[in-house]
């Protein structure tokens, strides 16, 4: 999370140019964040999305004042990122435990 609140609340000039657009970057990133609550499967998950969702939709409504531009669509993003994340931790973890 806090990787996440510094790339997207860091004041720029310009953002870098990388591979992907925009929305592929926010997608990935919050991929990422939810992935470990889906392998471990804690038992308040639904309070887990709910703050990683929570969590996208703050930054992106604090980045206006840091030089930054919030965006809806990037929220999209952030929250299919989050559910996507989620639900192949999920399936990885079932995978997993129906090997052993």
């Amino acid at each position: 999370m806090l990787v996440i609140a510094f790339l997207s609340l860091y004041p720029l000039p310009k953002l870098p140019e990388l591979p992907g657009t925009d929305k592929t970057h926010h997608l990935v990133a919050y991929f990422f964040l939810a992935l470990p609550s889906g392998l471990k499967k804690p038992n308040k998950w639904v309070l887990f999305i709910c703050l990683f969702i929570i969590f996208g939709g703050v930054i992106e409504m604090i980045q206006p004042y840091v030089n930054r531009y919030g965006e809806w669509l990037d929220f999209f993003a952030n929250t299919i990122g989050v559910i996507f994340g989620f639900f192949v931790g999920l399936i990885l973890n079932n995978k997993l435990l129906s090997s052993y």
